[in-house]
């Protein structure tokens, strides 16, 4: 993620806005507002040492309650750093980064995916499982890799390429594996999302990669090796976009790819760029292809440039990636660990606010992803203030993803208010199933001024969003003696929003 920095169903879901208190910014209501949590490393969490279950959680709280605070709705969890893993229900071994040594299991034992699922829906944020899909090691050190590790029990498998060693993409073997290992997590863990970055073949080195004797083997169809190559990682992202959705239906599956896919001077659908590293032709990977085939749900192009950047312009590669989305979402990945750098663009610190404000006029931009985790919750170059007091001032839901389900939920029923002690309790009945038999996921509750407008297009007036199916809520921030109006909304797992409940209104004494 941090490697070398140099349609159909268009707006079917549902883009309102609302005018900012603090600013003349147009607040939409639907957005993804996301952020990478790093585990390679020890980049954002655990933090580097700290092998303690207990502490782990505590970090771990702390992190996601920052981020609640700022608005952010959807995590996204590095719990496959390096062919080991964050998690216990499935095939490979604990991951170094979290126990100290790999294959060594938590003392006592817990499990972090859970852990993180629970607490995210509890805030009502989404948590997408990222998966590094070839990385087997982030070294070459033969200490660092148990005798467990799957390289020692399938070394056939692997190719070491520069400082790290890689699964062969080519072997269909490998695909297999990784496709089952992505299962685990599906099948295993409540997960809203599976999330590859932006490793596949590595970043090239001045050597080639040696996988010649492979492409001899299983390549014969194919006149030129970097189609092979193309092929390979077509086939894992097809194969396991079928597994994923025929488990799961709701589990997204997205990529983060490299932002420049190929540029105009080499082919006229390329963009206006001029990077010597491109995804197509460097990491053997088609993102755009991938989409297009309806592969994946959602792109999010790490587009860690400043505006008008020679090379690689913020705003070209935003436009470009916004065209070829095919109807589905394009996330934009930025860079708040940039903020603090003086070359560039970087030196004016509205960059990061700006990019967020530029991609809300494309209505083919869906939202952001920030890496990583600790840039924003340390308030690098004062981002994570501008995105709390003006960016995301208000709560926002994630877009529903209509070609998954387009169906809402049944409208909630029943509301109640009552006042005590100076709050305002509420609760409802569960809506019915909808028409396609699904109950209700969450609510979303809606406060509303007295002599304000109505209107639930307006994210000012969203007082929570819940991921559970409490019937219930308490209002602990209503003003005495002000005069407040409440609904109620169902939502479905992926964010389909159901009419409101009669309004209720009230004054709390």
């Amino acid at each position: 993620m941090l490697k070398k920095i140099s349609g159909v169903f268009l707006f079917m879901f549902c883009v309102s806005f609302a005018v900012s208190a603090q600013s003349d910014i147009i607040l939409p209501k639907r957005e993804l507002r996301g952020v990478w949590i790093a585990t390679v490393r020890n980049i954002d969490w655990p933090s580097k040492g700290n092998t303690d279950p207990a502490l782990q959680q505590m970090e771990f709280l702390k992190i996601l309650d920052s981020h609640q605070k700022t608005g952010i709705n959807s995590i996204y969890l590095q719990v496959r750093p390096s062919a080991d893993a964050f998690y216990g229900k499935g095939r490979e071994l604990w991951s170094q980064f979290l126990t100290g040594k790999q294959g060594l299991v938590p003392d006592p034992y817990w499990d972090p995916l859970d852990f993180a699922i629970t607490e995210a829906h509890k805030r009502g944020m989404e948590l997408h499982a990222w998966l590094n899909p070839y990385r087997a090691t982030n070294d070459l050190i033969d200490t660092n890799t148990s005798v467990n590790h799957i390289k020692r029990k399938h070394p056939d498998w692997f190719f070491d390429y520069g400082k790290q060693s890689y699964f062969n993409p080519g072997l269909p073997e490998v695909r297999n594996y990784i496709t089952q290992i992505v299962m685990d997590v599906v099948r295993n863990y409540d997960v809203d999302g599976i999330h590859f970055d932006d490793y596949f073949y590595p970043y090239p080195e001045k050597k080639s990669l040696p996988d010649s004797l492979t492409f001899a083997k299983y390549g014969q169809e194919f006149t030129s090796i970097h189609d092979w190559r193309r092929n390979n990682v077509d086939i894992l992202i097809r194969d396991l976009s079928d597994s994923i959705h025929a488990a799961r239906k709701y589990v997204k599956f997205g990529v983060s790819p490299y932002a420049i896919w190929r540029n105009r001077a080499d082919v006229p659908e390329g963009s206006e760029t001029s990077g010597n590293i491109t995804l197509f032709h460097s990491l053997y990977s088609d993102a755009r292809k991938w989409t297009k085939e309806g592969w994946l749900d959602y792109v999010a192009p790490q587009l860690y440039f400043p505006f008008n950047y020679k090379v690689a312009a913020f705003e070209k590669l935003m436009d470009w990636w916004a065209g070829n989305g095919y109807g589905k979402h394009v996330y934009i990945g930025e860079a708040p660990f940039l903020a603090e750098r003086t070359t560039f663009g970087w030196k004016d610190k509205n960059q990061l606010p700006d990019q967020v404000r530029y991609q809300r006029k494309n209505p083919n931009v869906h939202g952001s992803i920030y890496f990583s985790s600790r840039s924003v919750t340390d308030n690098l170059g004062g981002f994570r203030d501008s995105l709390r007091n003006d960016l995301y001032a208000h709560q926002s839901l994630v877009p529903a993803m209509v070609w998954i389900d387009s169906i809402p939920p049944a409208r909630p029923s029943g509301l109640k208010v009552k006042k005590k002690n100076g709050q305002s309790l509420l609760s409802w009945n569960s809506p019915l199933a909808a028409s396609d038999g699904e109950l209700a996921y969450g609510y979303v509750i809606y406060r509303f001024n007295k002599g304000s407008e109505i209107n639930f297009n307006n994210p000012e007036n969203i007082l929570k969003i819940n991921f559970n199916a409490d019937r219930s809520f308490t209002d602990a921030t209503a003003e005495h003696r002000r005069k407040y109006t409440y609904a109620v909304t169902a939502i479905d797992r992926l964010k389909n929003e159901s009419a409101a409940t009669k309004k209720v209104k009230i004054r709390v004494r």
